[in-house]
C-alpha cells in the first residue's frame, strides 16, 4: 500500500464518521423538538408532570429538560450534548398559552420554573 493510498483511506474513514455523527445529531434534533413540543402541549393542558414524564420519554438519553410558566405562557427547551461530536448540543424549544381555567402555581405575574431533568 502506498502512502497516498494510506492517506486517502484515513480521509475517507474521517469523513465518513462525520457523516454518522451528523446524521446522529440531526436525529437528536428531531426529537428534541418533538419533545418539547409534546411537553408544551402537556403543560398548557394543565398537565405539568405528565409533560415532564413525556418529554423525557421522546427526548434521546438524558436530556436535559427544562419547562418555563411565565403568566400564561409556557415555554420549554429540550437540550442534549451529541456524543458522535463532542462540543455540539442540540435543542428544541416549543411555546404555548395555557388553557382558559388552568393555574400552574404563582399569580401570573410571577414566573414557575418546573423542576429540571439531569444536567
Amino acid at each position: 500500500m502506498t502512502v497516498e493510498a494510506a492517506l486517502a483511506l484515513c480521509s475517507l474513514v474521517l469523513v465518513l464518521a462525520l457523516a454518522i455523527g451528523a446524521v446522529a445529531a440531526a436525529g437528536a434534533q428531531l426529537r428534541c423538538m418533538d419533545a418539547a413540543r409534546e411537553a408544551a402541549r402537556l403543560v398548557a393542558r394543565g398537565e405539568p408532570d405528565r409533560a415532564r414524564q413525556a418529554a423525557e420519554a421522546i427526548a434521546p438519553g438524558g436530556a436535559r429538560v427544562d419547562i418555563r410558566v411565565v403568566g400564561d405562557e409556557v415555554s420549554v427547551q429540550v437540550s442534549k450534548g451529541v456524543g458522535q461530536l463532542p462540543g455540539l448540543t442540540v435543542s428544541g424549544r416549543a411555546l404555548g398559552v395555557l388553557e382558559p381555567g388552568v393555574l400552574i402555581s404563582g399569580p401570573p405575574e410571577t414566573e414557575s420554573h418546573l423542576p429540571s431533568g439531569p444536567p
